[in-house]
């Protein structure tokens, strides 16, 4: 009997703000490369470690509208085309989200095996995590609920756990019936937890058939299936992106799957994972599932550590130095230095809510800011001009437009830039500049083989990023606040 096609279905959604200043909306971790010395992206090994599986399809990726491009860039820089990269107009949850992959995946008549990951997920033995993804097939196959529960190492309190019916035991991993689902438990519970052997905690991954967690959301939640039904059949192509419809999207419940069915279903079925599992929810947690020092340290970037002890050190751009310090996390990036005990550092979370309320730059977004075409990254401002850095990958073209409020002085630092300017092309090479005048329509495009790099000047009484008039785009992009 021939083996079930297996699609990944990756959720590439969340902000993972504990991990401020380097995760940020505009740039989540699960984009970064923050796991031991790979500089493979927290997304990219979330697919790589599922090489060897037998039966593996292409992924089916569901992201943020905003990170298309980025997700996209990713899987093309590991040499990955997707089943299907979805877009959500905005974060509905992972029931709504599942609900899609689903739909999607049995839109031809099929009945796949579906593999619900996080993106943003560090597991450290990627071999036995595929042996436990292979005896996940049986039950599945069965038209089991499969749900991986994490063996856990201490009585952690900001996880919540799954209740298997039986024990597991001590041989090979062994799918049992789910008793119950507790939320995040109370030191004394979690240390019973512990003490009882039936208990792992709620990961988040899942392994299912199409039809049976269809059947299930319909059963269960029929609501979610209704809107997301809807959203996708007014799907609108988006180059090689699938849009889901904003309103019927919108209407979705925003509700967990585990709320949604695992919790009500009798089909539920957990499997223990003991593959060094985490979901990196805070720079200490980053620092206890990475390879440290003799000293105990964690050292990324240009840094120095001298005397120090048990600390996590981290350099975007300039030096950081640890001298007689210990217990602490310093994050350095071009806009923001986090220092911070180890032992607080959850709460970071509170500075960059505090930071969005004071409405702060530094609490979503970078100073480099990707787009499809490469990225810009600005250099300094004042109130009436700022300086940025653009590099736009070869072949690529920013769109058609003209500003009302400031032009621009483009000087070319590195290859070669076509430009045109009210439909008269001219070649710019390196060390030449030019003057784009206000009201002027313009397009940037890199003719060349290699990365162009320029410096742009702008000058004008406003210089925020709606002062785009935009006339054509070949990233099918029309919405008029995103910038070039």
């Amino acid at each position: 009997m021939a083996t079930p096609p297996l699609i990944p279905v990756i959720l590439c959604g969340g902000t993972g703000t504990r991990l401020w200043p380097l995760s940020r909306a505009s740039y989540p971790k699960q984009y970064w490369a923050l796991s031991g010395s790979s500089e493979e992206t927290l997304l990219q090994q979330t697919q790589q470690r599922l090489k060897g599986i037998e039966g593996l399809s292409a992924p089916l990726l569901i992201c943020n509208e905003e990170h298309r491009f980025i997700v996209a860039e990713q899987m093309r820089q590991i040499d990955v085309e997707p089943n299907a990269i979805l877009l959500e107009p905005m974060g509905r949850n992972t029931a709504p989200a599942v609900t899609v992959a689903a739909l999607q995946a049995t839109e031809r008549g099929e009945d796949p095996l579906l593999l619900v990951l996080a993106a943003d997920h560090v597991i450290r033995d990627a071999t036995q995590f595929r042996h436990v993804i292979e005896a996940g097939r049986i039950p599945a196959e069965a038209g089991r609920l499969v749900t991986f529960g994490i063996v856990p190492t201490a009585p952690e309190t900001g996880y919540g756990y799954i209740e298997a019916a039986e024990s597991f035991g001590n041989g090979e991993p062994k799918a049992v019936p789910i008793a119950r689902f507790v939320e995040k438990p109370d030191r004394i519970a979690a240390e019973q937890f512990l003490a009882n052997g039936c208990f792992t905690w709620n990961s988040g991954m899942f392994m299912f058939k199409a039809s049976a967690i269809l059947s299930e959301l319909e059963r269960l939640s029929p609501e979610v299936v209704s809107c997301c039904r809807a959203a996708l059949e007014q799907e609108v192509p988006d180059l090689d992106f699938l849009r889901l419809e904003r309103e019927a999207f919108a209407k979705c419940p925003n509700v967990a799957i585990d709320v949604a069915v695992m919790e009500k279903t009798e089909l539920g079925t957990v499997l223990p994972l003991d593959a060094g599992w985490s979901d990196v929810g805070s720079w200490s947690a980053l620092w206890d599932t990475t390879d440290r020092d003799l000293n105990g340290n964690v050292l990324r970037g240009h840094v120095i550590a001298e005397s120090s002890r048990n600390c996590y050190l981290r350099s975007e751009h300039r030096l950081v130095v640890g001298l007689g310090v210990e217990d602490l996390v310093v994050v350095e990036t071009d806009d923001a230095v986090l220092i911070a005990n180890r032992s607080q550092a959850q709460d970071v979370k509170t500075i960059v809510k505090q930071l969005e309320a004071d409405g702060s730059p530094e609490g979503k977004a970078h100073r480099k800011i990707y787009r499809p075409w490469g990225h810009y990254t600005s250099v300094v401002k004042d109130s009436r001009w700022q300086v940025k850095r653009i590099e736009l990958k070869p072949g690529a073209s920013l769109s058609l437009q003209m500003h009302h409020h400031r032009a621009e002085h483009w000087i070319v630092v590195k290859g070669t830039a076509l430009v045109e300017k009210d439909g008269e092309k001219q070649l710019v090479g390196e060390n030449q500049s030019t003057y784009i005048p206000l009201g002027c329509k313009h397009r940037l495009t890199n003719p060349g083989r290699m990365p162009m790099e320029l410096i742009e000047v702008q000058s004008g009484p406003y210089l925020c990023e709606d002062d785009i008039v935009r006339f054509e785009d070949r990233y099918g992009r029309n919405e008029s606040v995103i910038i070039n």
